[in-house]
């Protein structure tokens, strides 16, 4: 099973497996709260890459650390094509 994912290079939805949304979706819930659309894809065509990737960097480091290491992760990170 797959959740959608945004591709913003692509201007076209994508998918990721349901094991790597979850628990994307198991961090964002921990520092925004429940909102499962952001999963099903009834938000925004479910997450971006580039929230994929920060979520997950964020879930590999103890809970307490999820949001600095969130902010972190978006602070370095450059998607799409480079000049």
């Amino acid at each position: 099973m797959t959740h959608p994912v945004q591709t913003e290079c692509c201007h076209r939805g994508g998918v990721a497996p349901q094991v790597v949304t979850l628990r994307a979706y198991e961090v964002y819930t921990r520092l925004y709260g429940a909102q499962p659309a952001m999963v099903t894809g009834g938000c925004r065509g479910g997450f971006g890459v580039g929230e994929l990737i920060a979520f997950l960097y964020a879930r590999s480091f103890p809970e307490s650390e999820w949001r600095t290491r969130k902010q972190e992760a978006f602070a370095g990170l450059k998607l799409g094509r480079q000049p």
